[in-house]
């Protein structure tokens, strides 16, 4: 299939659902080409399922079986998890702000320790970076050890946040994809893309197939935090928002086919 301006696409993957990943001078946008390592955000609050809290481990066993479709065909997978099916640290103002972000920090460790125990049990191999010190049951995160990870085909968890207050797991995947040479961020959420108002108020909201970045911003649109915006738009990260509770969504998004929304780093 013939794309624009004579770029070559699959033509298994309809152009309009397609991840921007490979650079294109032309555009300053990135087609598929090549999906060699993805960066998948989880959120806690979508893994605990009906139960609002803790973990749903239908919910998560379905999360492996369709990540280990992803590995198995050769493409790199990093995972962060948020911690909302525990902590959601903005919304106490009982303690210090530090201190109710570094339970949030604590909540994306147990998450990841679960999710990566029930990926083992899938099949998978496993490891989980932290930015500091867990005792035995974290590695200390370093870009040399992760690449080692991914080298050997580990699915790698980034637990921990960036190991400081104020920062989201929004700025963490966003740090790590970038630091870790990813070909773009995809948001596994409860919604199933990004919209111009909040759908669950506004029945008449407007869902996006594309936009870019700097609309997102300029609109404030809240795909992710202004933090990890500015950033995605700096260092050209592509990302896609998708529902979780989509049949084969993560497949689907592995493989460039977005139902949601293609979020491009124009």
């Amino acid at each position: 299939m013939s794309g624009e301006h004579g770029i070559i696409l699959p033509d298994m993957i309809p152009v309009h659902l397609t991840v921007y990943f490979f650079e294109n001078r032309i555009w300053g946008s990135r087609y598929v080409m090549d999906r060699k390592r993805v960066f998948l955000k989880l959120s806690g609050e979508a893994l605990a399922g009906s139960k609002k809290t803790g973990f749903d481990e239908d919910t998560v066993r379905e999360v492996a079986r369709q990540v280990k479709k992803s590995v198995e065909a050769g493409i790199q997978v990093g995972i962060v998890i948020g911690g909302g099916n525990f902590w959601r640290g903005r919304t106490s103002e009982a303690i210090d702000r530090a201190k109710a972000d570094q339970i949030g920090m604590l909540a994306t460790i147990m998450n990841c320790i679960y999710v990566s125990e029930i990926f083992r049990s899938a099949g998978m191999m496993t490891q989980i970076l932290t930015p500091f010190e867990c005792g035995s049951m974290t590695k200390l995160f370093s870009k040399d050890r992760a690449n080692k990870y991914f080298d050997k085909g580990m699915v790698v968890f980034f637990a921990g946040g960036i190991g400081h207050p104020f920062f989201s797991t929004d700025t963490t995947i966003t740090l790590m994809a970038i630091e870790m040479d990813a070909d773009c961020i995809l948001l596994a959420k409860s919604i199933d893309g990004v919209y111009d108002s909040d759908p669950k108020s506004n029945p008449s909201a407007k869902k996006y197939d594309r936009i870019s970045i700097q609309e997102v911003i300029d609109k404030q649109l809240a795909v992710v935090d202004l933090t990890a915006s500015i950033m995605c738009m700096e260092h050209k990260m592509p990302m896609a928002v998708f529902s979780l509770n989509e049949k084969d969504g993560i497949t689907n998004a592995m493989q460039g086919k977005i139902n949601g929304t293609i979020v491009t780093a124009e």
